[in-house]
C-alpha cells in the first residue's frame, strides 16, 4: 500500500496515510471503547478513512455479537455504529473516498441496496459525520463553523438528533478545568444544542438524503 498520493501532496499538506497494521495498534489501546457500538470517535484528519473503516469494523461486529439474531435491531444498531463515527478532512477527494468507504463498510454487512431506506439514511448520515472543513479552523470549506450531530438511538426504529458547534465543544476541557471561572457549572449550563429535532425513523433519514450524500457537493 502507498502511503502518500503524491510528492506533491505531502508538501503541501503533509499528507501521509498511516499503515493499517499501525492503527490496529493505536485501536487496540482503547480496545473496549472501539468494542462500544455507542462510543464516539471523531478524526480530525480523517483522509480516506485509514481510522474511521476499521473503528466501524469493531463497532459492527459488536452490534454482530450482540444484535445478530434480531435483523430488526442488528439493522437498527448497526446504522447507531455509523451514527458514531466522525471525521474532519481538509481534501476534497479525500472526503469524497472516505465517505464511500465507510458506506461500503456497512452495505456489505447488512447486503444493502442503493435503492434501500437504510442506505439512503446513512448516506445522510455520512454527509453530517463526514466534514469537508479544516479541523484547525474548526470551519467547513465554505467558511462556516463546524457543527456536527449527536445522534442516538431511543429504540422501535427512532433516532433522536442534536446539533453542537466544535468551536463549543471543545472548550469542554478548558471550562472544567479546576480553578477554572466555569468549574462550577455544570455541562448542560454551557453545552446546550444549537438545534434539537423531533425522532426520526430510518424512512425520514433517507428522505432528507441528496443524490449525492456520499460525494462532496461543488
Amino acid at each position: 500500500m502507498n502511503y502518500v498520493k503524491s510528492k506533491q501532496r505531502v508538501a503541501d499538506h503533509g499528507e501521509v496515510f498511516t499503515p493499517a497494521w499501525l492503527v490496529e495498534a493505536m485501536l487496540d489501546l482503547v480496545k473496549d471503547e472501539t468494542e462500544r457500538i455507542d462510543s464516539r470517535f471523531l478524526e480530525p484528519a480523517c483522509g480516506s478513512g485509514n481510522f474511521v473503516v476499521p473503528i466501524l469494523r469493531r463497532k459492527l461486529a459488536a452490534v454482530e455479537l450482540k444484535y445478530g439474531k434480531s435483523d430488526f435491531e442488528r439493522r437498527h444498531y448497526a446504522l447507531l455504529a455509523l451514527m458514531c463515527v466522525y471525521g474532519i478532512e481538509l481534501l476534497g477527494d479525500n472526503i469524497a473516498e472516505c465517505r464511500a468507504n465507510v458506506l461500503e463498510v456497512l452495505t456489505e454487512y447488512l447486503h444493502l441496496e442503493e435503492s434501500d431506506d437504510l442506505y439512503r439514511a446513512a448516506s445522510f448520515v455520512l454527509s453530517q459525520n463526514l466534514v469537508h472543513g479544516d479541523a484547525l479552523t474548526m470551519r467547513t470549506r465554505d467558511g462556516h463553523p463546524i457543527t456536527f450531530a449527536e445522534w442516538g438511538y431511543l429504540g422501535k426504529g427512532k433516532f433522536q438528533r442534536r446539533d453542537f458547534r466544535l468551536d463549543t465543544l471543545t472548550q469542554s476541557a478548558a471550562f472544567s478545568a479546576e480553578g477554572s471561572l466555569f468549574a462550577h457549572l455544570g455541562k448542560h449550563e454551557i453545552f446546550t444544542p444549537t438545534r434539537t429535532y423531533p425522532p426520526m425513523t430510518v424512512s425520514e433519514l433517507a428522505a432528507a438524503a441528496p443524490d449525492d450524500a456520499t460525494k462532496v457537493v461543488g
